[in-house]
């Protein structure tokens, strides 16, 4: 990216996640420019459009199962038509979702997020009523993996032995890989687990693929490394490089059941997202996604790396380009202070960060995942240096 002066910057944000197919993609630019002298909007609930029916299709193909699709605008909106769609089809009321969680700033789906107090503040007597239970943190527990999906488990048995029963809950919804929680992976055991569970009772799972989907952990959606199908999945950010465009893709015996009028929108699947949409898709083929899973791994290996040079670095983390450091001092505490002098550290040396995390001590890498393995270096050699300048600025205080 440049700046009004002319200075380039490594961006490692792809704005959170969403242009990645990297800035200005010339595929996704000319079938933009190509669908703007054809239609821009017709509103998919008066005509169809071929764009639209032509994502559709090629979408729920790649996704590898029996499922339908509904288009909408962001990631907030997909994931309360998953909702919405759980508890027309179930016709309960309950809904369950995990600690440091984070699946919008809509009323509903603040309700559903539990990763930052301030994204529920002033809201908390009209949020609807949700439960949450701990997702597993393998990386900050004194428990053993196993250990710690039985705890967390043991959770959601308390909350439906005492507040919510299982045949009254509509669905789980989880990401499976957190993204403003800390890019923490679900072990594959605990969504293994997950899944016996909503098919034992009749609870819909939903997986919130909004930022670990589109390529960004080296498969289309995270759920192909976990092979595990959720009833509903949603998509968002980098599902359109940048063009507002999100996707519930739910079971077609599900979308099925829902009853015409029961959800919609205006602006919903746009000819201009859709078609932005199918370029992506055409890009994001098995070369594309076996590169992000090779860069991936070098810039983990380069990050461990830095961890052994800086201890500081408790863990590194992730899948595919969607990787994060989180920083804890001697005494285990979130070196949160530390985080923030990296960034601009890091900023000043043209590389873009972002951090997340409940206590916003993680750094999270977000590069379009079109990086090559020059990109990864110049990026570690930037971070090399912050974190050096950032522990003595830190240190001097």
């Amino acid at each position: 990216m440049t700046d009004e002066k002319g200075e380039k910057y490594l961006d490692f944000a792809a704005g959170v996640g969403v242009a990645n197919c990297g800035h200005n993609h010339p595929t996704v630019v000319a079938a933009v420019e190509k669908q703007l002298h054809s239609l821009v909007h017709g509103g998919h609930n008066v005509v169809y459009y071929p764009s639209y029916i032509e994502l559709a299709e090629k979408l729920v193909r790649r996704v590898g199962a029996d499922y339908k699709v509904y288009f909408s605008n962001s990631g907030a909106e997909a994931n309360e038509g998953a909702v919405k769609l759980a508890l027309s089809v179930t016709k309960r009321s309950g809904i369950i979702t995990f600690n440091s969680s984070f699946h919008g700033r809509t009323l509903l789906t603040a309700a559903m997020t539990a990763s930052n107090a301030q994204y529920r503040k002033n809201y908390e007597g009209v949020l609807p009523p949700v439960y949450h239970v701990d997702f597993p943190d393998i990386y900050n527990t004194n428990l053993s993996e196993k250990e710690e999906i039985a705890r967390c488990l043991n959770q959601l048995q308390q909350v439906f032995h005492n507040v919510l029963a299982p045949t009254q809950t509509a669905c789980i919804v989880i990401e499976p890989v957190q993204g403003e929680g800390g890019y923490l992976p679900a072990p594959k055991e605990f969504l293994t687990k997950l899944r016996e569970i909503c098919d034992r009772f009749g609870i819909l799972l939903i997986f919130d693929e909004v930022q670990s989907g589109y390529g960004r952990t080296g498969e289309l959606f995270a759920k192909d490394h976990y092979g595990i199908q959720p009833d509903i999945l949603t998509s968002a950010k980098g599902i359109a490089n940048g063009i507002p465009l999100s996707a519930v893709i739910g079971k077609s015996e599900y979308m099925d059941q829902w009853e015409p009028g029961a959800h919609g929108g205006t602006f919903g699947g746009n000819p201009l997202a859709c078609a932005a949409g199918i370029a992506v898709l055409d890009i994001m083929n098995n070369d594309f996604l076996q590169h992000v899973s090779k860069i991936g791994t070098y810039f983990t290996a380069r990050l461990r790396e830095l961890q052994e040079k800086y201890p500081i670095i408790s863990s590194v983390r992730g899948l595919g380009l969607m990787v994060a450091v989180e920083l804890r001092d001697k005494s285990k505490e979130p070196a949160t202070e530390l985080v923030s002098q990296i960034r601009k550290e890091a900023l000043e040396r043209h590389l873009i960060l972002l951090n997340c995390g409940v206590f916003h001590n993680v750094i999270r890498f977000i590069p379009p995942l079109i990086i090559e393995k020059s990109d990864v270096d110049k990026a570690i050699t930037i971070l090399d240096a912050s974190l050096d300048a950032s522990l003595r600025k830190v240190g001097e205080n």
